[in-house]
Parts: structure tokens; sequence; C-alpha cells
């Protein structure tokens, strides 16, 4: 049988891993569209700090760790999906058959309508070809503007604070990481990063670019600024456009069942471009993050080698370092309508925490420089543990979140655990 995975990102190597510790004797071959060895697209950030070489950004560094595994990489791009042949057509004029086919494709940037945004001193910061670019221009002293603060955003910030760049971070929302923080956290995260030398402008929506001696930015306010190197972090979407016609169903990615098995036979998709089932929230979701990616990798993985396997949650955490301060965000962050919400925050210590519940449940959380009991925030969310009394307790003292784990998740008697933050405390 032969199984060829559409990208060698994180969600299909760990499916071909998958496979093959399953299926010793199957063909596997892993298609990518760059000339390198799959590797992480997270690492791209500490490359441009110089913390890691490109070598540090492969996912497997051992020699000739692909051919031990008889895992073929082929170097392609996939134009078309033909279902009924069972084929693929290759930019390069190809075609390769499958018995059963994963689409792991992962994201693409999104690529704001702003005229100029093509100049070559406008670069996208998704590929190891666009961080050559961005550390050839991202010189000690280099005025740069970065088009969103986002997750990608945030920990590029590190990285031109340490090249020695004079950072503008220009984010069209009200707030920084919107799509992950309410506004406590958020503005403590601009805080820090304003302290740490950032120029950060919420609320603010970039007009036009233009060649001048650099980059001319034009802002909706009519103020104008030059820049050396733009970089647009503004976002991706599902890499699923090569698909239309094929009959495989999309909406914002490719709808999944269970089984990560999409509307076609024998075609499995994972990652960032699935659009899979989550109990949690009761919605079909895509979660661009690596931690979901290699979860679903290895249910498609064992799916596709014959042993079935379901999935019932969409990991939905995120933990972003943005120079050096910790913050996380995790399931239903922004609440329900309904719902109850407490917070805890000590802006002097840069310490704060809010969840979110429903009825009975914590469904969400963000909190930032207090990582204490990630692992339990996450366990609480997505295994929907049922918290009894402990819901009223958490609503007074949000700190008591492990002692509400011991006693709800592992049945433990209650114990006079120490409180985590003793911070001021706001219920909702």
């Amino acid at each position: 049988m032969r199984h060829v995975i559409i990208g060698n990102g994180p969600a299909g190597l760990i499916a071909a891993e998958t496979i093959r510790a399953q299926r010793h004797d199957d063909e596997i071959v892993l298609v990518g569209d760059e000339s390198s060895p799959p590797y992480s697209r997270m690492a791209i950030p500490y490359l441009l700090s110089g913390a890691i070489d490109e070598r540090g950004t492969w996912l497997r560094k051992e020699p000739g760790y692909y051919e031990a595994q008889r895992i073929e990489l082929r170097v392609a791009r996939v134009a078309k999906l033909d279902a009924s042949a069972h084929t693929l057509s290759l930019d390069d004029g190809t075609r390769l058959e499958y018995d059963r086919c994963l689409i792991a494709t992962g994201s693409v940037p999104v690529l704001p309508p702003v005229p100029g945004i093509d100049l070559p001193a406008v670069q996208p910061c998704w590929t190891l070809a666009d961080a050559d670019r961005i550390m050839a221009l991202a010189a000690k002293g280099a005025r740069v503007l970065q088009l969103g603060a986002g997750f990608i955003g945030c920990i590029l910030m590190e990285a031109m604070a340490r090249r020695g760049a004079k950072l503008t971070v220009v984010e069209m929302e009200s707030r920084m990481v919107p799509r992950m923080m309410g506004e406590g956290a958020a503005a403590m995260i601009r805080a820090w990063c304003e302290k740490q030398g950032v120029r950060v402008l919420t609320g603010t929506r970039l007009e036009s670019l233009a060649p001048a001696d650099a980059v001319r930015a034009v802002f909706a306010d009519g103020s104008k600024e030059e820049f050396d190197l733009v970089i647009r972090a503004t976002g991706v979407r599902p890499n699923v456009e090569f698909l239309e016609g094929s009959g495989v169903e999309c909406d914002l990615g490719v709808i999944v069942d269970e089984h990560l098995r999409s509307s076609l036979p024998d075609v499995y998709a994972a990652g960032d471009c699935a659009q899979a089932w989550d109990d949690a929230s009761h919605a079909r979701i895509v979660s661009a993050i690596q931690p979901n990616a290699v979860d679903q990798g290895r249910i498609a993985g064992l799916n596709m080698a014959g042993l079935p396997t379901e999935t019932h949650c969409v990991t939905q955490i995120n933990v972003i370092d943005t120079m050096g301060l910790v913050s996380c965000s995790f399931g239903q962050w922004q609440g329900v309508s309904g719902g109850e919400h407490a917070e805890l925050a000590d802006p002097q210590r840069l310490r704060y925490l809010r969840l979110e519940f429903d009825g009975n449940l914590l469904i969400g959380a963000n909190s930032v420089g207090w990582t204490e009991h990630i692992g339990v925030l996450r366990n609480l969310v997505e295994n929907r543990v049922p918290l009894g009394k402990w819901k009223e307790r958490l609503l007074r003292e949000p700190s008591r979140l492990m002692q509400a784990y011991l006693a709800c998740a592992q049945g433990q008697e209650d114990r006079a655990l120490p409180a985590a933050m003793g911070v001021p405390r706001r219920a909702a």
C-alpha cells in the first residue's frame, strides 16, 4: 500500500512515522514544496535571533534518518487531487498514485490588501527563504516595521531586538494578540513590550507602502515614516485552494470526521488545514498550532495504517514567549454568553489570570507570567471536568487551580495547598 502525505511539517512527519511504526512494508511518500528537510516554522524566530542555526529548525537531525525509516522525501507542489484515479498531479508535470492520502498542507500567510505590499523590502516570515531575506535586511540599527501583533508577531519581537533593530509594531485591532488575549492580558503584554523598547501602535491602519530611500509607510491618520524592512505578520489561513474541484469538502479548512477522514474515501487531513469537530466548543474548528498538528498527525497516521482511532478534541492552547514574558491562552478564552469569569491581576509583578466558566465547567483561560499550572488548566478545560463546589471557590480564589484539579480530576481530598498568587481578586 502507498501512503502519500502532502505537506512535510509536523503533522505530515508524525503521520509518516506513525504509519511506518504500524505498517513496516508500506510505501510512504512525504511531499513538500521546499528543498530543505522537514522543519518547524515555529523555530524560525529563534533562527532570526541567532539562538539556533538552520539545522536547529529541522524536525529530525539524525543523518540518514528518512532513508532508515524508508520515508521518501519528494520536493514538489501538488496542483490537483484526482479522487477517481487516486492520483496527485504535481507542478513538475508528473503524477503520483496513492492508496491513502493525507492532506497536511498547513497554512499560508494572509496578504493584506495594501498598495506596495509586494515591494522587495516587505517580507513575510514563513519559510527559511523568508528568514534569509529578513536577516539580510535586519542589520543593527535597521528601522523595522512589523505589521501585526498576533502570535507570530509577538515571538518575532525578541529576534528583532537581539539583532539590534529599531522596531515599530502596528496592529489594526485595539489590542495586541486580539485572537488569543482579552483586554487585561493584552494590556500587560503591551506594557512589557514597551518597557523593552518596542514601539507599539494599536488601532492603527497602514494605508500604503511606497519605494523611497527605503520604504515609505503611510498610515490612516496621514502620518508617514520610512523603514528599512517591513515584516508581514498579519495572520494565516488554511492552505486548501489546490483542492478546488477535487470533491474534498472544505469550509475554512478540510472538513474531517472523528477519524480525520475527509469527504472522500482514502483521503484524510490533519493540522492547520483540517477543520475537526471539538466537543468542548461544540463546533468544527481549525487550530493552527503545532501541538494540535502533532496530535492530529498521530491520529490520522493510525487510521491510515488501519487502526481505527477517534478524536473528539481539537487542541486549543497557545503559549507565547514575548521577549521573556510567557503568556497562555486556552479553549474559549473569550467566554460565552451567560458565563461567569474570575480574574487576578498584579501589574507590578506582571502576573495575570482570567478563568472563564460555563455552568459547572472551566471552558477557557488567559494567563500572563503565571506558568505553574499550565497542564492543570489544559486538563480541566479539554476534559470538561465537572467542578462541583470548586466552581464557586475558583470564582472567589482563581489561584486555587491545583487544589480544584486534585479534588475534581484526581478524586483527592481538599488539601491546604498555598495559593499560587497573593494578588487582588475580582469575580464576575
